[in-house]
């Protein structure tokens, strides 16, 4: 946990030099953005210590203020333990006030136990033999305390029945991980909905989606495919995905009734064990 303070330390102080240079060059985070060919709302990010810049605009970054390398130098000693499209998520979802994820045929990482995990991760690992799967397992639990631990945080866990089906690892495995998420929703830590088969096609059939909301910063959002991922912060499109999770949303069973279908479908597991 002092490892993960550091980092959010040095990327606030990123931010920070960010923000005295192009106050130095007399430029506002619009006339940035445009150099930088981005949002000026992902400026505001970085300033914020909410996001680093990738290198290719951290070089941008440095042409339009000036700064002869500066920052993409400083970038280097700020590699994230995630990969590329996902390190942002990592730095957003510590800050968020409100995250909302569907699953659709998986459990989301921020719930996932570290048996289920190593599965998850271990089937990905075969397009790359050398994945340091454990490592990587590690990392995604070191970020399930902003779940685990009291917080003002609002957490919406948006399940489709698929994820609770799919077999992950073999009976035992599924039953912890299904009895976890019960145990998180009757603990009030999670709001928990499952969209049952019989809904059929709905919103979010398409795949994976990840909404955080923010105090003081816009709300993004994060869809993720085949080894690659996308943060949204352009207004309409991430009230566009909102809406979508809202209509999923309101086909998806009651709370009560999600709780039920979890925990029955562990005993389900639990009994094959």
């Amino acid at each position: 946990m002092a490892a993960a303070n550091k980092r959010r330390s040095m990327r606030q102080k990123y931010g920070e030099e960010l923000r005295i240079r192009r106050i130095a060059a007399g430029l506002t985070q619009e006339e940035v953005s445009e150099v930088v060919v981005c949002s000026p709302t992902l400026i505001s990010h970085y300033e914020a210590g909410r996001r680093l810049p990738s290198p290719d605009d951290a070089q941008r970054l440095d042409r339009a203020l000036g700064t002869d390398g500066f920052f993409a130098r400083w970038l280097k000693d700020l590699d994230s333990k995630y990969a590329s499209h996902f390190a942002p998520v990592a730095e957003f979802e510590q800050q968020a006030k409100e995250i909302r994820h569907y699953g659709s045929s998986l459990i989301p990482g921020l719930l996932q136990t570290a048996a289920y995990a190593k599965e998850v991760l271990s089937a990905h690992a075969a397009l790359d033999p050398m994945t340091p799967v454990d490592e990587h397992v590690v990392n995604r639990m070191d970020r399930a305390p902003i779940i685990e631990r009291p917080s003002d945080t609002v957490f919406w866990a948006l399940l489709d029945e698929a994820a609770l089906r799919r077999r992950i690892g073999g009976p035992q495995i599924m039953a912890e991980q299904l009895h976890k998420i019960a145990d998180l929703a009757e603990a009030l830590r999670i709001r928990l909905h499952v969209l049952p088969f019989g809904v059929g096609a709905h919103a979010l059939l398409a795949g994976m989606l990840y909404l955080m909301s923010f105090d003081d910063a816009p709300p993004i959002a994060y869809v993720e495919g085949v080894g690659t991922g996308h943060v949204f912060d352009d207004p309409i499109m991430v009230k566009h995905c909102h809406l979508a999770y809202d209509l999923a949303l309101g086909d998806a069973l009651s709370a009560k009734e999600s709780l039920a279908l979890v925990r029955a479908a562990a005993k389900e597991y639990e009994r094959e064990r």
